[in-house]
């Protein structure tokens, strides 16, 4: 067919063919005329989403046996197991909810009218306790995650605050995100912003840390088992501000620091070992000429004019700034976790507060498991329906292995692949099951 510019449709896609007749072919019926071809369009459309409800009977039977009394012992299957024992929603619907709640940001009192309209009204509170129990379900593979993290060599972590809701007014709380490179994206809840909430985070770890350098994480680095690397985003965002009250010197001053923005891309590809290599022979003329361009500056730049802390920020941290050039694995910023951070602060102009601590860690919870099942590129639905399938079973010693960072090879196991196929209600929220009446087959 001709090239028309549309798109394309997917062809997972659900299709409905509908043939339009000319008005005389109508009239007088397909068999007075001679078909001589067709021109098909595609036009995409939307039907109200779907909830089921799956009807599970459990027969009770005894045996029948002839000439003798009927056997007494009732038979009578087990019924199929929930994410939440006794629980109202299966592992499909209890997905949508977490999903919509905070990966699609909806605050609970949407997420009420939206299942309202596709015909079950759903109060918030209900949601809420539902995700409380999930939380509690998940504990043991957030718990492997934040294990497996801490062995990373070296980690990203910053912060956000966040209002919770109290008796007269709302406090404030944070958020912080901890990013492991390639395999994790974890999200903790703090009710202050101090020095314990850190500790408790970063529990028992010890290699490089890449910050922004707040003074909440000074205090990890003085025994030397973590070891603090500075982040040349930060230190650039100080000397953009300046950019409109001393324009020569910023412009000076970004031109060296984006050579390095410049020569990191170009490393990328390399091995960590060449990485390494590369930098101490491109990056470190760069480094000494900013440098000696800094102690030049700081007794002429005028006392708490934005260029001043430009200067004084990459004066104060200057060591760790530098600290890239020792691990080729390092990274020369921080954005990674800022970027992970945004999915709190988008959710947070949505929903603008968390109903209380615990909320805030259940909270944590999703969005660590949603973050991390986006780094891998798994849907975050189909994961965690497959996940709430699995997981009320999982042998605990195990658990790590239903993280996203291992879900593409647990996932294609045999018997994983038996468990998830043969799951009455994975198989009604993908569609699989016939449709029955309570009185008999439609």
């Amino acid at each position: 067919p001709k090239p028309s510019g549309r798109q394309v449709l997917p062809e997972k896609l659900p299709r409905i063919e509908v043939e339009v007749l000319p008005p005389e072919v109508k009239a007088r019926g397909t068999d007075a005329f001679e078909r001589i071809g067709e021109d098909v369009t595609e036009t995409l459309e939307r039907r109200s989403a779907s909830l089921v409800v799956v009807r599970t009977i459990k027969g009770k039977y005894i045996e029948k046996r002839e000439g003798l009394p009927q056997q007494t012992k009732v038979l009578q299957a087990e019924p199929p197991e929930l994410p939440i024992e006794r629980g109202l929603a299966g592992p499909g619907m209890l997905a949508d909810t977490i999903t919509r709640r905070w990966d699609d940001h909806a605050p609970l009192h949407r997420l009420e009218r939206i299942y309202g309209r596709e015909g079950m009204p759903l109060a918030r509170s209900t949601i809420c306790g539902w995700h409380m129990e999930l939380a509690r379900l998940c504990k043991p593979l957030l718990a492997a995650m934040w294990a497996d993290a801490m062995l990373a060599v070296y980690l990203c972590i910053d912060a956000t605050g966040v209002l919770v809701q109290d008796l007269e007014k709302c406090r404030n709380a944070h958020f912080f995100v901890v990013a492991a490179p390639e395999r994790h994206v974890l999200f903790g809840y703090a009710p202050k912003h101090n020095k314990a909430a850190v500790d408790q985070l970063l529990d028992g770890y010890k290699g490089y840390l890449v910050t922004d350098a707040h003074a909440v994480y000074d205090h990890l680095y003085a025994d030397g088992q973590i070891v603090e690397v500075g982040c040349w985003a930060h230190a650039r965002r100080y000397v953009f501000r300046s950019l409109s009250t001393d324009p020569p010197r910023a412009r000076h001053a970004l031109k060296l620091i984006n050579q390095l923005f410049v020569h990191e891309r170009a490393f990328a590809s390399l091995s960590p070992e060449h990485r390494k290599q590369e930098r101490h022979r491109l990056s470190v003329p760069i480094l000494d000429e900013y440098e000696a361009w800094c102690d030049a500056q700081i007794d002429q730049v005028v006392d708490e004019s934005p260029i001043a802390k430009a200067v004084r920020y990459s004066c104060n941290h200057r060591s760790a700034l530098r600290r890239f050039l020792d691990d080729g694995r390092l990274p020369i910023h921080n954005n990674w976790s800022e970027r992970e951070l945004r999915r709190e602060a988008v959710g947070r102009s949505n929903w603008l507060f968390v109903g209380s601590d615990e909320g805030g860690e259940v909270n944590a919870t999703f969005v660590s498991l949603l973050a991390s099942a986006r780094l891998h590129k798994l849907d975050p639905l189909a994961y965690l329906r497959d996940l709430l399938c699995l997981l009320p079973n999982w042998p605990a010693c195990d658990v790590l292995q239903l993280a996203p960072v291992n879900w593409a090879a647990t996932s294609q196991r045999p018997e994983v692949r038996r468990l998830l196929e043969s799951n009455i209600y994975r198989n009604a929220s993908l569609g699989l099951l016939p449709e029955k009446s309570p009185y008999g087959t439609k």
